[in-house]
């Protein structure tokens, strides 16, 4: 077959379909982002292009592979080559390995692309495509320029000449990116909206016909305004076309931006920053800094080589992850059997169990929560979806929990963090998740407290241990219940499940939004 697959830096073995598939892989991917797991066999939880780098197939210029599914394995080693650090993985559940692509058609695409230029230095023209815009790039994009005292009338026009090269190398048109433009200063201004303007030409003399106006910097007054005025219909903004803010920041705003940022990403705006002095500052206005959200300017001056990785970064919006993904759009509850049953030392391995899970997710007070209710014949919630918004705290708070010891009432324990615990949440943006372990029978029912659960929009997996009847984990988890339902004849076989336990959690999260 001549037909690839076009991949970006952050595909995954487990998001191609064939037993065997040519990719094409991008050149420039930034070799720290890259998750690889193993080494020549690679967990298919792995980047594919990543995994290519790690194998010396191709280099970081990019290229085309062949990725071949094999089965899953356990204890994939962590190696060190070619730049990319590999990590351990105990069990995947199927991994894949990568050769050089027998594809020479999709080498050549791959060389003309990249090399390829017409011998005679003129380029054919391209009249149609001028319009449209780089179709690779849909993005509705805001720029919030400082014209605050601030930075001053001087800067003010180098911050603008940065926004005209920004916007000229974006390639905007009609099936492309649209820009607009917001100043922020004592009040916030919006200079053009998405819909003025299709073609890089008009956007460039908007920008340069700008002027300054002044005044304290209210960045994060302006940063609310963006994201509920700039961003509606009626203004030109698409359906379904990722929405970013570029910020730029002279110093430091005079009010709180925090909660500017928070609004923001409830509208689904994704935001980057330019030129910001306080790095703290900067952890607070972004989903998290890594290294993608924010982007430091050492000054306004010499700022060209700037240009190529600012649109490099707003066009590859998989990365932008903002967005929402399963790992931090999800509430996660672990109702715990504390049952005389389980004893000491098994009750570590269940709180070691759920830690493993909840590490996985991107715990915060916008992000993913997590929540833990113990129960026998009484319920206690140890803690709620509110009380802790970072990792370190509900890992910390998971260690604390103690162990009760007593009977085993399921049935009422889901009713009690259904209603208690899950209540807050109904309408909130995340996906509802509760994962039930037990290790024995229930003496009450599960069934009726369970579809209640599941009424309420509660995904339920269940996780038996020892004695915990087949019957009861499969009355009380979701449908489809086979891929609902786990069990293990003894605790020490909790941490294999880890994995799927995640796995099935982002699958239902992926479903949901089909």
């Amino acid at each position: 077959s001549l037909a690839s697959t076009a991949v970006t830096c952050f595909t995954r073995g487990l998001d191609l379909r064939k037993e065997t598939e040519d990719v094409l892989c991008p050149a420039d991917c930034p070799l720290w982002q890259f998750y690889v797991f193993g080494d020549g066999v690679y967990a298919s939880l792995s980047s594919v292009c990543g995994a290519a780098i790690h194998s010396g197939v191709i280099t970081n210029a990019g290229g085309a592979v062949r990725i071949q599914t094999l089965p899953g394995q356990e204890n994939y080693p962590a190696v060190n080559a070619n730049g990319i650090q590999s990590q351990v993985l105990t069990r995947w559940a199927s991994s894949f390995s990568v050769t050089r692509s027998k594809n020479t058609a999709l080498e050549a695409v791959g060389r003309s692309v990249s090399t390829a230029r017409p011998a005679t230095g003129k380029r054919p023209k391209k009249t149609l495509d001028k319009k449209a815009g780089n179709k690779d790039c849909k993005a509705d994009i805001a720029f919030l320029i400082d014209g605050s005292y601030n930075i001053g009338q001087r800067r003010f026009n180098l911050q603008k000449n940065f926004v005209g090269k920004v916007a000229v190398m974006l390639g905007i048109g009609t099936e492309g990116p649209h820009v607009g433009v917001v100043q922020a200063s004592e009040h916030p201004k919006i200079e053009f909206y998405l819909k003025n303007f299709t073609a890089a030409k008009e956007v460039l003399f908007a920008i340069k016909e700008l002027g300054f106006r002044g005044g304290n910097s209210n960045t994060g007054k302006a940063l609310k305004h963006t994201a509920q005025k700039f961003f509606s219909l009626e203004n030109g903004a698409r359906k379904g076309i990722p929405k970013i803010i570029v910020v730029f920041l002279d110093g430091w705003p005079s009010d709180d931006i925090e909660e500017a940022g928070i609004v923001a990403r409830e509208f689904g705006a994704t935001e980057e920053l330019g030129m910001v002095q306080d790095i703290g500052f900067v952890d607070k206005a972004v989903c998290r800094n890594n290294g993608f959200f924010s982007y430091q300017m050492p000054t306004w001056f010499g700022t060209t080589k700037y240009v190529k990785p600012l649109v490099q970064k707003l066009c590859s919006h998989e990365q932008m992850l903002c967005s929402k993904t399963c790992y931090n759009s999800v509430n996660i509850g672990f109702l715990i059997d504390g049952s005389s049953s389980v004893g000491d030392s098994n009750f570590r391995l269940v709180l070691e169990f759920i830690s493993n899970v909840a590490k996985a997710f991107e715990i915060s007070d916008i992000g993913s929560k997590i929540a833990a209710v113990q129960f026998t014949y009484d319920q206690r919630t140890e803690f709620s979806f509110t009380d802790y918004t970072t990792k370190e705290k509900v890992l910390s708070a998971i260690r604390n929990i103690r162990y009760m010891s007593g009977g085993t009432a399921t049935g009422d324990a889901i009713s009690f963090t259904t209603r208690n615990v899950f209540g807050a949440m109904k309408d909130g943006p995340n996906k509802n998740f509760l994962i039930v372990l037990t290790d024995g029978q229930s003496y009450d029912d599960v069934r009726g407290p369970a579809a209640a659960a599941q009424k309420a929009g509660i995904t339920i997996f269940s996780v038996g241990v020892a004695w915990a009847p087949l019957d009861d984990l499969k009355d009380m988890a979701s449908e489809p219940r086979e891929s609902h339902t786990f069990f293990t004849r003894e605790f020490t076989g909790l941490e294999q499940m880890v994995p799927d336990v995640i796995r099935g959690i982002c699958k239902d999260f992926l479903d949901s939004k089909q």
